[in-house]
């Protein structure tokens, strides 16, 4: 039985295909997805920031799909090495960067890991395993959809940056990156843009107003 074709992140095309839905709706689909997959009826990009035990949640998910994955029998080796992102960083440098440089810096990083997992997809047929990598597919390509809704400047975001980047055969340390990608950079990143949205009468910031599109 083949594995199941998952939906491509935006900016990936595929060749030999017919015409896909828009770009906007293909954004707008998965991001309602997204939002019921939290479980919040009237959610939003400004309450998923200003609701703390939302990315908490995230956080506590991402550790137990590692947790799990570390369990499973039998993971293979992967014979064509998983292209991740690292994802360290200093926090002073972090502080001194806008919003917006941030935002497209994450997602970058994002694309690249949602690129690791599908690859890995591929080459894991083993149930447990499997099962893993789509539920982490799942979660990181929401967090890719829902970054590009939150936007300082016009225009979509298109890949073309290039993050620094490592190679690894194991399929834990895909995991790993992701538990570290949200429990670093996309924490301090939501509790950044809950300085600027969660709070009437702040002062000014180095950042122009929030957009949502």
């Amino acid at each position: 039985m083949g594995a199941r074709e998952q939906p491509l992140a935006p900016g990936w095309k595929m060749q030999g295909r017919s015409p896909q839905p828009s770009m906007e709706l293909n954004r707008l689909l998965l991001l309602t997805s997204f939002l019921l997959h939290v479980k919040e009826d009237r959610a939003s990009p400004t309450r998923l920031v200003c609701d703390n035990r939302l990315i908490q949640k995230y956080i506590m998910e991402a550790k137990d799909m590692e947790t799990r994955v570390g369990q499973c029998q039998a993971l293979p080796v992967l014979s064509c090495p998983a292209v991740l992102p690292l994802v360290d960083f200093t926090f002073q440098q972090w502080k001194s960067k806008l919003n917006e440089t941030k935002r497209r810096e994450i997602l970058c990083d994002l694309a690249l890991l949602v690129g690791a997992v599908a690859g890995a997809q591929g080459q894991v047929s083993e149930e447990c395993g499997a099962k893993q990598l789509s539920q982490l597919y799942r979660h990181a390509n929401s967090f890719f959809l829902l970054l590009q809704t939150f936007s300082w400047e016009g225009g979509h975001w298109e890949p073309s940056c290039s993050p620094h980047s490592m190679e690894q055969t194991h399929v834990t340390s895909i995991f790993l990156t992701y538990r570290q990608l949200v429990q670093g950079k996309l924490l301090f990143f939501f509790e950044d843009l809950a300085k600027v949205l969660c709070k009437q009468g702040q002062g000014d910031s180095k950042d122009p107003p929030y957009e949502a599109r």
